[in-house]
């Protein structure tokens, strides 16, 4: 949700034939810049008209669009984008700048092969009308309006499918539920699921720090169809976004989360993964392993899909990655088979597609678009199997095969442990502090004899006592080198009063806390509990004298998101002995190939390296 792009402001005034207060929907066109008007220099004008204006819903709210129109006589197949930030201004000024939420280049992709590119915002966002509520019901009624409506219009051929991430991909999940009939397929990339345990509160823990970002972000992008409007002289725009400037207030985020902060109808509303099982069209999901804006849980929709239906691309890396120009070959043929009808042979393709050891290969701001995976697993059939590989916590900080042993290990609590900074080109470790052996516990397996290929979440089962009546506790997966640096591969946090767990979505490798208020319950104080703690899924090749580190402590900055654990000191201990097995379980992908050498520390996108902080510490 957070783009790591930074965008500017434009200025560029584009011709418009501006409609002002009209009180129906209507069409605005908008034809190229001439020599009167001048193209942007970093974005030239790649479409052969734009329209504008303002679509109805069922309750007589109007949506914002813009429609980029291809070079041809139509009618045209036609890729929607639809969020709260700025997609019902593309085409315009500010856009042509670059400065939009999603991939200018996408579109141009799209538009070169034939599609028309609809925008839409929100109700209550932008240039919208209505007022503003994340992810309520309507936000998926408004999409099947709005599919219907673009599927009648006389430059549309009829056949309607969704693109994009982020919000936009949430909007496809909310769209395709509630089946709107012209739509033949969806591409949802980096979604919130679950909102609740996939952002504001992964596993129970609160991360008030990414909700009161976004929010800001959010008015950044209100300000880019601001511009735009201005450029354009579009009055009704203007007061619009004034007016919803206002409005949302109401509705912020953060007032939400203050006022909901558990689960409840509110809430549950928001699980878009509750309702997914009524989709039926044809899905290619995109997820990072290591999304610094939204994890990588995403409520686990895809389970909730018909399989034989559903294309799952997986990858390390940053949340923006929808942009690589190597997904977005997939994306158009996924397109042109779906929506376009074309006999390409799409479905041929894996159903699982998971990509190890991306890395960027340019530099500067279309980085993202040269990203390359050092490594490709695929499977035909989702889901991809695994089998299961076991470790026991033990004395002396070992990881083993066998069972564990030995006396209870313990923490100062809360001293948090190091931030993993997800920053555009500066993915990094935080420095360690003086004291940060009191608030840390860690966990060290033998070298591998050999090559290992983790995949899928993992689950840190571990027998915990506390001396408060709560704590959150924050789990980390590195990979230990040869060479004696340390490589991030994945966390996972859960709040100790919400270790409750749904025994109908459990598994041995993914726990799902049953995150209900009846459910919730304090800590006895030196009363072993099992807490376990979904570890996010991921990806990593292990090879031949590398070794599996898991670290114990209390939740600290991941990317965008910033905890906010529970703050009454206490020590936590961790049990290993045989009546309190406590555990780590990874899911393994044998017979795979792996490269022999290294990948350089540093190169692999959001997974930053460090020196073995142990080593130096003896």
């Amino acid at each position: 949700m957070i783009i790591l792009r930074s965008v500017a402001l434009a200025a560029l005034a584009i011709a418009t034939a501006a409609q002002a207060q009209a009180p129906v929907p209507v069409h605005q066109a908008t034809t190229p810049p001439d020599e009167m008007n001048p193209p942007v220099k970093h974005q030239p004008v790649f479409f052969a008209r734009r329209l504008t204006g303002y679509l109805p819903t069922r309750d007589g709210t109007q949506l914002r669009y813009s429609v980029l129109l291809p070079r041809g006589k139509g009618p045209f197949p036609v890729i929607v984008n639809y969020s709260g930030y700025d997609p019902g201004a593309i085409g315009g000024a500010a856009y042509l700048d670059d400065n939009t939420a999603m991939s200018v280049n996408l579109d141009r992709a799209l538009v070169a092969e034939g599609y028309a590119v609809v925008g839409i915002n929100a109700r209550g966002t932008g240039c919208s009308e209505g007022q503003f509520e994340f992810l309520a019901r309507s936000y998926g009624e408004d999409g099947r309006d709005a599919v219907e409506w673009i599927a009648a219009q006389p430059w549309s051929n009829g056949a309607v499918g969704m693109a994009n991430w982020s919000w936009a991909g949430m909007s496809q999940l909310a769209t395709a539920a509630e089946q709107p009939p012209h739509l033949k397929a969806i591409a949802p990339g980096m979604p919130l699921g679950d909102a609740r345990l996939d952002s504001w509160y992964p596993g129970g823990v609160p991360a008030p720090g990414f909700v009161d970002g976004w929010w800001n972000y959010l008015h950044a992008r209100w300000n880019s169809a601001k511009a735009s409007a201005q450029a354009e002289g579009d009055q009704r725009c203007l007061a619009q976004i004034a007016r919803n400037e206002q409005t949302a207030e109401s509705n912020r985020l953060p007032s939400v989360l203050i006022r909901h902060p558990l689960r409840d109808a509110y809430i549950e509303i928001r699980n878009l993964a509750a309702r997914t099982n009524r989709i039926t069209v044809p899905v290619f999901s995109m997820e990072v392993f290591q999304d610094e804006a939204v994890i990588s849980r995403m409520g686990y929709f895809q389970e909730t899909l018909d399989p034989s239906r559903l294309w799952s691309l997986q990858t390390n890396g940053a949340h923006d990655l929808y942009a690589s120009t190597r997904f977005r070959t997939q994306l158009i043929r996924f397109f042109d088979h779906f929506v376009k009808g074309k006999a390409n042979g799409f479905e041929a393709t894996p159903h699982v597609q998971v990509w190890i050891e991306g890395a960027l290969k340019g530099p500067g701001e279309g980085a993202f678009e040269t990203f390359t995976p050092g490594l490709t697993l695929s499977h035909p059939t989702f889901p991809m199997p695994v089998t299961p590989l076991a470790f026991n916590l033990s004395a002396d900080g070992r990881l083993v095969t066998d069972h564990g042993e030995g006396q209870p290990d313990g923490f100062d609590y809360p001293l948090r442990g190091p931030a993993v900074n997800h920053e555009f080109g500066r993915d990094s470790w935080e420095p360690l502090k003086p004291d940060w052996q009191r608030g840390t516990l860690a966990y060290t397996s033998a070298a591998f004899d050999h090559d290992v290929v983790a995949y899928g979440p993992a689950s840190a089962d571990l027998w915990v006592t506390t001396t408060t009546a709560d704590a959150d506790l924050q789990v980390t997966l590195t990979e230990l080198r040869p060479d004696g640096q340390e490589m991030f591969l994945q966390r996972g946090w859960l709040r100790l009063s919400d270790r409750a767990q749904d025994p109908a979505k459990s598994t041995p490798l993914r726990p799902w806390p049953l995150d209900r208020p009846e459910s919730m319950a304090a800590m006895v104080p030196g009363a072993p509990a099992l807490a376990r703690i979904e570890v996010q899924k991921f990806a990593h090749a292990f090879r031949k004298g590398s070794r599996l580190r898991l670290w114990i402590d209390t939740p600290s900055q991941y990317g965008g998101f910033l905890f906010a654990p529970q703050s009454v000191p206490g020590r936590v201990a961790v049990l290993h002995d045989a009546q309190h097995p406590s555990r780590l379980m990874i899911g393994t992908v044998p017979g795979v190939a792996v490269p022999a050498a290294w990948p350089v520390c540093g190169t692999i996108l959001h997974q930053p390296c460090r020196p073995d902080p142990l080593r130096q510490a003896q």
